[in-house]
Parts: C-alpha cells; sequence; structure tokens
C-alpha cells in the first residue's frame, strides 16, 4: 500500500483506534501515528505498547498538523473534543469518527468544524466484547464494512480519499444516509445489545436461580448474550441516548414479535413457531454466506 496521509491523529486508544494504528502500520497507510487520550495510565499502555509513532498528553497537540483526525471517543464526548481542537486543525485536514450513531454526531461535532477542514463520519461496523489499548490488532477491520456518512456540502475528494483509507486497512465501504445508518443499526446491532443486557438482567434478578447456576449451566445462547453484554457501559450508554428514535422504533418491532410468539407458544402452536424460526434460520446461514461470521466464536480468533 502506499501513503495515503502523511500525519494521523487518534483521539481516544482504545479497541478500535489501537487496531487503526496496527492496521495503519501494516498497510503503510501514514508517514506518523499520533495517539492521544485524557488517561495517564492509558497513555502510558499504549507508550509501552508502541503501536503509535508518538502519544502526546492533549487533543491539542496531537492534532498540530495532522492531515487526518479520527474521533475514537464515546459518542458523548465528541462535541466537546471537537470545540477543543477546532481552532488547532490544519487548513485541508479531514476529521472523522467511528461512532455507532451518526446524526447525533455529526450534530455535536459539525458546528466546531471550521472552514477549510473536512468533516466526514464514519463507522467501522468492527469490534470484540474488549477494550482499551492492548486488545487492539491490525485483522480487526478485515472483510468488516465501514459505512461512511458525508455530508452533502463537504469536499467529495476528502470523503474519496477517506474511503481509500478504510479500505487500505481492511474494510469494505459503503455509503449511506446518516439517518437510514442509525435505523439499520438499530436492527443490526443496538436494539440487539439492548436485549442481551435485558436478558443478562433477568437472569440476575431471577432469584429462584442462583448466581452459580448461571455461571455453571449457561447454554451457548445465554453465553453469546453475556459476551455482547460485556461490552463497554460507557459507550452503549451514549449509543441509545443518542440513537432514541430509532432504537425505540426497533424495540416497538421487536416487542410485538414477541407477544406473538408469546400467544403462540401458549396455544401450543407449532407450525407457527416452525416456520417462524425457518425463516430466522435462513440470516443466520446469510450471514456465514456472506462472509460477516464464522461458525466458530469471536470470527475464529483467540
Amino acid at each position: 500500500m502506499t501513503v495515503i496521509y502523511e500525519k494521523v491523529a487518534l483521539i481516544g486508544l482504545g479497541l478500535i483506534a489501537s487496531s487503526l494504528a496496527h492496521a495503519m502500520k501494516r498497510g503503510g497507510l501514514a508517514d506518523e501515528i499520533v495517539g492521544t487520550t485524557r488517561s495517564k495510565e492509558t497513555r502510558d499502555i499504549a507508550t509501552s505498547l508502541g503501536f503509535c509513532d508518538r502519544i502526546e498528553e492533549t487533543a491539542i497537540a496531537a492534532v498540530k498538523d495532522a492531515d487526518l483526525v479520527i474521533l475514537c471517543v464515546p459518542v458523548g464526548a465528541m462535541a466537546k473534543i471537537a470545540a477543543e481542537i477546532a481552532p488547532h486543525l490544519k487548513v485541508g485536514a479531514t476529521v472523522s469518527d467511528v461512532g455507532s450513531v451518526k446524526q447525533a454526531i455529526i450534530d455535536a461535532v459539525s458546528p466546531h468544524i471550521p472552514e477549510g477542514v473536512h468533516f466526514v463520519p464514519a463507522h467501522p461496523l468492527a469490534g470484540t466484547e474488549h477494550s482499551g489499548p492492548a486488545s487492539g490488532f491490525a485483522e480487526l477491520f478485515d472483510n468488516r464494512w465501514c459505512i461512511m456518512t458525508p455530508l452533502p456540502n463537504q469536499s467529495l475528494d476528502a470523503a474519496n480519499q477517506l474511503e481509500q483509507f478504510w479500505r487500505g486497512v481492511g474494510s469494505n465501504v459503503e455509503r449511506m444516509d446518516p439517518a437510514h445508518h442509525d435505523l439499520v443499526l438499530a436492527v443490526t446491532s443496538h436494539a440487539p445489545h439492548l436485549i442481551a443486557y435485558t436478558m443478562v438482567g433477568v437472569a440476575d434478578d431471577l432469584e429462584r436461580v442462583t448466581e452459580k447456576e448461571v455461571i455453571n449451566f449457561s447454554a451457548a445462547g445465554f453465553r453469546d448474550f453475556t459476551r455482547i453484554a460485556a461490552s463497554d457501559p460507557t459507550m452503549w450508554r451514549d449509543v441509545f441516548l443518542n440513537n432514541k428514535e430509532a432504537t425505540l422504533e426497533i424495540l416497538g418491532r421487536f416487542t410485538e414479535e414477541l407477544f406473538d410468539l408469546q400467544r403462540a407458544i401458549r396455544r401450543g402452536d407449532g407450525d407457527q413457531l416452525h416456520e417462524y424460526f425457518t425463516r430466522t434460520r435462513a440470516i443466520r446461514r446469510d450471514i456465514l454466506e456472506a462472509g460477516q461470521d464464522t461458525k466458530e466464536a469471536n470470527f475464529g480468533r483467540e
């Protein structure tokens, strides 16, 4: 690969940022990678791991002369960071993000982007239940999708360059309207996470089932729920607070389907249950055929 950006600044140094740094080094996509985060402990860990060329104490120092700035912080922190770095951004630079919602981030960040700087929102659909700088690895984005939601008043060249970057780290890329992105992700990610949190919470609250029984006798379905429910609570709090409408719409549809299945179970309607499960089973087959999962846990990774 050839260099796409001379200097890339990563604001936040968790799973996504550290994986991006590893992937950029693997592909030779940047001459210099600079990282920063507010936590000194996290900065020290990132320094010891060496996935960035330099770690700065502040976001202001990190973005100096950067050609690409990627906000890898929780959704709720993005407006504050954008306001902080805005006066220090290089003319012609691109600012992007990795947030799981898009319209709320656009509303929060766009007002702070100065003239001459391009804002191109993006969302890599990749991750694990782990967080922190030590959890990153170069292959995280390989054959996963990154959804870009470029704004109509921003530079097409800047969007094309960012797309080249995401393809360089291994992603497939799709462009989408921000509101449609938020609805799609409510179906494929946000509502499933809330359901997983709820199911684990139900098990925790059920007095007739002990904690030891829940842990020792977890079947595969519940284990999958606990893996999802182990995700970063700060990130997911911000996701639900910033994608309310789409998530509530999907949860309403889910509740209707759940009530329908409850009635089928009460009636002993095996035909309805079998037809429903057969139809939904096909979705899993399609996901495997599309290469978006394997039969092994965690995409077959250790």
